[in-house]
């Protein structure tokens, strides 16, 4: 302690640099941590309404664009934020069990052509 104590009076703007850059350290490896933990319990997770597009390419490990090129989707921006399943079943007038039914197609699809390359 006393030697970060005579660095700070040294050195003060050095000491602040290298106690943000600690700092900023242990953010980044905790937010890693935390989606590592997040998605490994997350993985090939059932399909289900509240889910976006993105999230449910995500948690299948597969590409979101390719997803919604596959299922003729508009991207996120157009809306201005991603939409659940839900809203993109309402928007088209459809049920939202057969919007689950085609994203799980789709999703098969793309894992079997993933796996074949």
């Amino acid at each position: 302690m006393k030697r970060l104590v005579s660095l700070w009076h040294a050195r003060p703007r050095l000491t602040v640099a290298f106690l943000l850059a600690c700092f900023a350290t242990l953010f980044f490896a905790g937010r890693f941590v935390t989606f590592s933990i997040y998605w490994a319990q997350h993985r090939d997770m059932p399909v289900e309404p509240w889910m976006t597009v993105s999230y449910a390419a995500r948690s299948w490990g597969i590409d979101p664009g390719a997803l919604n090129d596959l299922l003729d989707l508009p991207a996120p921006e157009v809306k201005g934020h991603p939409q659940p399943l839900t809203e993109i079943a309402r928007d088209r007038g459809i049920p939202v069990d057969d919007l689950l039914a085609d994203v799980e197609a789709a999703i098969a699809a793309l894992t079997l052509t993933e796996h074949a390359e």
